[in-house]
């Protein structure tokens, strides 16, 4: 998935970039290329598109296709900024690839809306054991062993395809690498929702934006998040059951959703943002942030944007 905001301007003359805010005086121009993580796409399309009404000379190409890809494709020099969903490997890092946290949000477990035992499932809960069980063990498992109830079907597992930052932090939560996942392997976050709305025995897991509809706040059509009973009480308490992208959030601000699989999100760069890059950056820490419970993320805290500010000078 690609967006392409904003008309080609010829040359990058790139003039000094911006410090905080980005006042509309400053006649900024020149191509920011971006890739990389899905679950940063829909904040970096709305950066985009409020940085280019400062900006109107700035073009901004934003692609999705995974944190992997981000990485490789700022190491490689393909765009000048990557998106990554998880920490940076130290591989990544003796490569020159250097990166600031700019948003927070989590992964959730997702089942199909029909579901043979939904009702079941929203009282209790689904113990992390049972997801290592899935997604680590590869037991054969059916919906009725987790409800305790006679129900033959056999859950179908979902993972990801594509190396990337939603399957790195399910993995990190269940204590492995996104490589021991078991699974059907699903490219992308749309794939996998998609996966799990045509199968009502599916289960998988999925990005903040990609669980819950922008629009509405409730779980995607077709999709239910699968509740984590967190404290292994053996139903699902107030604070466990997230019904709305507003008690995703406060779960996660509050600390009552695991971390992980609640994470950072980082922009990256090879060595360090430079230009237009870096004046973008700079936006997006400072009144960038303004955006991200609009679209649906949580601001990083003001020690980070202060630690980061002096790190992209």
């Amino acid at each position: 998935m690609a967006m392409v905001l904003g008309s080609l301007e010829g040359r990058a003359a790139e003039r000094g970039p911006a410090v905080g805010k980005a006042p509309a005086t400053v006649d900024l121009q020149g191509t920011i290329r971006v890739s990389g993580a899905w679950a940063l796409y829909p904040m970096m399309v709305k950066w985009a598109e409020e940085f280019r009404k400062l900006h109107p000379k700035v073009r901004i190409d934003v692609s999705a296709g995974g944190a992997g890809k981000g990485a490789a494709d700022t190491l490689t020099g393909m765009v000048d900024i990557g998106m990554v969903s998880r920490e940076i490997r130290q591989e990544e890092t003796r490569q020159g690839l250097f990166g600031v946290p700019v948003v927070k949000d989590a992964v959730f477990p997702t089942i199909n809306g029909n579901n043979p035992v939904l009702a079941t499932l929203m009282k209790k809960g689904i113990k992390k054991s049972v997801f290592t069980d899935l997604w680590i063990m590869g037991k054969p498992l059916t919906w009725g062993s987790v409800a305790g109830q006679a129900v033959p079907t056999r859950i179908q597992v979902y993972t990801r395809s594509d190396s990337c930052g939603a399957a790195e932090t399910w993995a990190k939560y269940l204590g492995k690498k996104q490589e021991d996942l078991k699974g059907v392997a699903v490219y992308g976050d749309p794939g996998v929702a998609e996966a799990i709305r045509r199968d009502p025995a599916g289960i998988g897991y999925n990005n903040l934006n990609y669980a819950y509809d922008m629009r509405t706040g409730r779980p995607v059509a077709g999709l239910q998040i699968a509740p984590i009973d967190v404290n292994e009480n053996g139903r699902v308490d107030p604070g466990e059951r997230l019904m709305s992208k507003h008690d995703a959030i406060q779960a996660v601000l509050a600390g009552r959703y695991p971390s992980p699989p609640a994470r950072d999100l980082y922009l990256v760069a090879k060595g360090n943002f430079k230009g237009t890059s870096l004046a973008f950056v700079r936006w997006i820490l400072t009144d960038g942030q303004r955006y991200a419970e609009e679209v649906g993320y949580l601001k990083v805290t003001p020690g980070q944007v202060k630690e980061s500010l002096k790190k992209v000078r």
